[in-house]
């Protein structure tokens, strides 16, 4: 691992001694794909053994959604995951005292999302340092993440914890990249681009596709693409074209669904050990700046603070702000309630079926009762705003919409 780590701080150190420009774009495009194939060397070693994230650290999934607080050492984050959940996690005036995941939930409109109290992480987690590669792996798994701040102490922290998730793989509060791939026999590269490039030109992408020994493939850009943005959508069709003879036809579907609602439930794969999310590529996951102790701040400053894009400011001890918090929460997560009514009987709106926002069929609502009555499916009745008249005879494709109510007729 020394190697690969020495590797990396040569290639950074290069790509920081390089001047940006477009006679250095073809450079810097080689010496990106070179440090992605390394950091992936970093999170699955070579030899396949050494098994899972570590002790403390696999945490299984519960609940409707899972959230990762994600935060430098003594910021809050078991503060706040005490007071939401009502969970102990241990507290004190002093640095690195949660080490091992703790879990907790909380219960919001009905739906049950699980809270993950992520140990600290520190500058260099992404390479090894201290137990970050196992948070960051843990961090993986989340449908959405907070990250915690502590107000009174730069806003640095913010770039260096979005530094350390990057280089693992985790895009925050992006959306994956517009860009058609698809391998063949022969041909050569072909390069087509639906708009104007800044940075991609035919020999960039040709020298990417070169380190990974890809010299046939068709490539569309439908959007002013990076290399970055390249090489994310390489290394996980080189994932994809690994995996696929493992999977199913259903396990395709499901990728499918993944790659197109990335702020979905299955944006982090969240149904996948964190054994296997190692081996897969970057994952798209929605993200909240959580500012504590606001307390200790102005109003003025406070009245800034709002104005961040993505930012919660709150007091953890003070239980401040929650309220915002967990509506933003709900927003980011974009869960969909479902109400059942048993025939000749009321609603019962006091139980949910919670379900993403990309699938919201009514055969995704049958396959989360049980996998099996979508055999014994004949038509449902609905009602809400996802019909035309209440209730509305629909078939298994019908899209339901928030606090819809349902009750399914069987064969």
């Amino acid at each position: 691992m020394s190697g690969t780590l020495a590797k990396i701080a040569e290639i950074e150190s290069e790509m920081a001694r390089t001047q940006k420009n477009k006679a250095t774009a073809h450079h810097l495009g080689l010496l990106k794909a070179r440090l992605a194939k390394l950091r992936r060397e970093l999170i699955t070693p070579k030899g396949g053994g050494g098994g899972g994230p570590g002790e403390g650290f696999d945490v299984a999934k519960t609940g409707d959604a899972r959230i990762g607080f994600v935060g430098f050492p003594s910021v809050g984050k078991s503060t706040l995951l005490s007071n939401l959940a009502g969970v102990y996690s241990e507290v004190a005036a002093y640095e690195f005292t949660t080490l091992t995941t703790v879990p907790g939930v909380v219960r919001y409109k009905g739906a049950k999302i699980q809270l993950l109290d992520l140990p600290g992480i520190i500058e260099g987690a992404k390479d090894g340092k201290g137990r970050g590669r196992q948070v960051i792996a843990v961090a993986r798994t989340c449908n959405l993440i907070l990250i915690v701040l502590d107000v009174l102490k730069p806003l640095g922290h913010k770039k260096i914890i979005e530094n350390e998730l990057e280089g693992f793989g985790i895009r925050l509060n992006k959306q994956p990249p517009n860009i058609g791939f698809k391998k063949k026999d022969k041909g050569g590269i072909n390069l087509t681009a639906t708009c104007t490039q800044s940075e991609l030109d035919l020999e960039t992408v040709k020298s990417i596709l070169a380190e990974y020994k890809i010299h046939n493939a068709d490539i569309t850009l439908r959007s002013d693409a990076t290399a970055d943005d390249l090489i994310d959508v390489v290394e996980g069709n080189s994932w994809r074209l690994h995996s696929a003879g493992k999977q199913n036809a259903g396990g395709r579907d499901r990728h499918r669904n993944r790659l197109r609602h990335p702020w979905s439930l299955e944006s982090g794969l969240c149904d996948s050990s964190p054994a296997t999310l190692q081996r897969s590529a970057s994952v798209y996951i929605p993200c909240i700046y959580v500012l504590n102790k606001i307390d200790q701040i102005s109003l003025e400053e406070l009245d800034v603070i709002y104005k961040v894009p993505h930012c919660v400011p709150i007091s953890a001890h003070h239980r401040w702000n929650f309220d915002d918090l967990l509506e933003k929460i709900w927003d980011y997560l974009r869960l969909v309630r479902i109400y059942t009514k048993p025939k000749g009987q009321l609603p019962d709106y006091t139980a949910p079926v919670v379900l993403p926002d990309c699938r919201t069929a009514v055969e995704d609502f049958c396959t989360k009762i049980h996998k099996n009555l979508i055999k014994e499916f004949k038509y449902a009745l609905v009602w809400g705003s996802s019909v035309k008249h209440n209730p509305q005879k629909v078939g298994k494709d019908h899209v339901m919409e928030d606090e819809d109510v349902i009750q399914i007729v069987k064969k």
